[in-house]
């Protein structure tokens, strides 16, 4: 057996959160400060799994000596820094954020989003009704997951995912500029066209419900879907031999969808079509027990 190196551990930095002492591993984030000091700070295109992109620009903070604000997902702890979390400044750039993504997009499936938008005060209505909005129909291409760009928020996870960070599969990209840029295939083909293997992982990462299962699409649609009635039990993957761990969502007794612990040291999140979307024999069988 390899005997795994220990490594020396990590540098403890100091710093002051809203004017509390704090220490913080050195090369962490603000984020990560925050959170352990139990600041709650909204944010949507951060992940676990992937490396911050600053692309939502919700979580920033005011940093002592700084000219603009900072995005607390990125922005690495330092020796005596002073970060104030809950500032005007930083309250109003949250609430003009919010207010600009959901005036474009549909948020309604975005986890907490309605919490945060009373919280800030935020009114995407203010912009009339000509502003202009995504309006996009869903694509239901295949039967296993839909894209609704309604929902985009552009965050890029999905991209990272798909690329170089985990998949290394570059079927998606964005494609176009300005307002018009979107989420989008290789010229913009069917994704059965395109280069995806259907590994679900960009819908393990997307924070708006842009890409989804098609069965928890289909049940929003029919207005069966209730995640407060669901049960999630993990286990492990039966079609290889690498051990992936899966997490069951089951409602009324039926597999819903398939997720996969994020701090799983063999996945980290991740799957593979059969992982994912391989879950219909044991419905069947559970069928034809019955």
């Amino acid at each position: 057996m390899t005997a795994i190196p220990l490594r020396p551990p990590r540098r403890l930095v100091d710093l002051t959160l809203d004017g509390e002492p704090v220490r913080a591993p050195e090369g962490s984030t603000l984020l990560d400060a925050c959170r352990a000091a139990g600041k709650d700070i909204p944010t949507l295109c951060q992940g676990d799994t992937l490396t911050p992109k600053n692309a939502c620009r919700v979580c920033v903070v005011e940093v002592e000596g700084a000219r603009t604000l900072a995005p607390a997902c990125s922005r690495r702890v330092e020796q005596d820094m002073e970060v104030r979390t809950d500032t005007e400044r930083a309250r109003h750039s949250r609430k003009v954020v919010l207010e600009l993504l959901a005036s474009s997009t549909d948020l309604s499936t975005t986890p907490r989003a309605a919490e945060w938008i009373e919280e800030y005060g935020a009114e995407p209505d203010r912009f009339g009704a000509d502003a202009a909005r995504v309006d996009e129909e869903p694509k239901v291409d295949n039967d296993l997951y839909v894209r609704d760009y309604d929902k985009c928020i552009l965050c890029y996870k999905c991209v990272d995912a798909c690329g170089e960070q985990w998949q290394n599969t570059f079927a998606i990209a964005v494609a176009g500029r300005g307002f018009d840029a979107r989420i989008s295939t290789e010229h913009d083909a069917p994704l059965t066209d395109s280069a995806c293997v259907y590994c679900g992982n960009c819908i393990e990462v997307c924070p708006t419900g842009a890409l989804s299962f098609k069965t928890e699409f289909d049940m929003r649609a029919a207005g069966t879907w209730d995640e407060a009635a669901q049960t999630e039990t993990t286990t492990v993957c039966a079609y290889c031999g690498v051990g992936c761990n899966l997490t069951l969502h089951v409602q009324e007794n039926e597999i819903v969808k398939v997720t996969s612990p994020h701090d799983n040291p063999v996945t980290h999140g991740n799957l593979c079509i059969k992982g994912r979307f391989g879950y219909q024999h044991v419905q069947n069988h559970a069928q034809n027990r019955d």
